[in-house]
């Protein structure tokens, strides 16, 4: 059986992660609160009951109280730092007093976003950072000074990127001793462009996908990690969203039901699952907090390996609408 890009790099990690962007509370300066730091702890502890061991973080999570609610849990706790594969991300600004919105992949930023993350987490290294939206005024020289002073002093173990396209990649590694080893995009069985791409290949449809050529099949032949941000698509097809569901959508959940009844799974199984079920081993990054929510997803790895090509093909052409060939 193929295994996951991190294994074949020796990198112990659960097929699923946690992310933890509702970790800290409210996206704002206010303290964080000891209610929030408890939140956290049930969490990373349902987590780690159910085998999940990846954390992912990002430096902006709700202005930075994400990472801080995760150290004060490691603080109460620190042998589960060796039960963990943390990674955390930087290279998005908000607007302030010097400038807009914008992104920042030049050498300081990097170098002084990667030492606030260490301080928040209450770790001494992070196992993987990514870079987390693209910068159009990126020098990749900077950026591999950087990764190669994080290298040398033991602060990073691994690096990788997030919503970056194929060409993007390379121009990185380039420049690098390193090998970027995780590339982390939305992917859910509602936004599926990443089949699309392949299928619609000389096809009038695929002037539709928004998705690059190539970048599924790279991260498979270099063995970087696919990672799936927003995977659950908001819980339209798991019964935990208010949204208005298309016609699509709405058969979709319908199928996610029957499936999940036949399996004798949930609804999140059967979603995460789909995803999982693709030869690149996407690793879905589960973005709650809910301690349910999280003890639900458990059995999409189950699932991943008993789902056939049938099904599988069932959710995607439900979920799309359309019919193949």
């Amino acid at each position: 059986m193929r295994k996951m890009p991190l294994e074949k790099r020796g990198i112990t990690s659960s097929r699923l992660a946690l992310g933890c962007m509702g970790f800290g509370g409210s996206w704002d300066r206010s303290p964080l609160s000891d209610d929030e730091v408890l939140k956290t702890e049930k969490a990373v502890d349902a987590a780690l009951s159910t085998g999940i061991t990846m954390f992912d973080h990002a430096n902006i999570y709700t202005m930075g109280k994400a990472e801080e609610a995760f150290g004060r849990v490691l603080q109460g706790n620190p042998s589960l730092r060796e039960q963990m594969v943390i990674q955390s991300k930087c290279g998005i600004r908000f607007a302030d007093d010097i400038g807009p919105g914008r992104y920042d992949f030049s050498r300081g930023h990097i170098l002084t976003s990667v030492d606030e993350i260490l301080k928040r987490l209450t770790v001494d290294y992070l196992d993987i950072l990514l870079l987390h939206r693209p910068d159009p005024l990126m020098e990749p020289e900077e950026v591999a000074e950087a990764f190669e002073k994080l290298k040398s002093s033991g602060k990073v173990r691994h690096f990788g990127v997030s919503n970056m396209n194929q060409s993007q990649i390379e121009l990185l590694e380039a420049f690098m001793d390193e090998k970027l080893i995780v590339n982390q995009l939305e992917m859910s069985l509602n936004k599926v462009d990443f089949a699309d791409e392949g299928v619609h290949v000389n096809q009038e449809a695929g002037l539709s996908v928004h998705f690059t050529s190539g970048l599924m099949e790279h991260c498979m032949r270099k063995d970087i990690q696919v990672q799936a941000w927003s995977p659950l698509a908001k819980g339209i097809f798991s019964g935990n969203s208010s949204i208005e569901l298309t016609e699509a959508e709405a058969e979709t959940k319908d199928l996610v039901a029957k499936m999940a009844a036949e399996k004798e799974t949930t609804l999140e199984a059967i979603v995460l699952g789909w995803l999982m079920r693709h030869p690149a081993k996407i690793q879905p990054v589960l973005g709650t907090t809910n301690v349910q929510r999280i003890k639900d997803s458990a059995d999409a790895v189950r699932i991943s390996e008993i789902m056939t090509r049938e099904e599988w093909y069932e959710l995607y052409v439900s979920s799309r609408g359309v019919k193949l060939p």
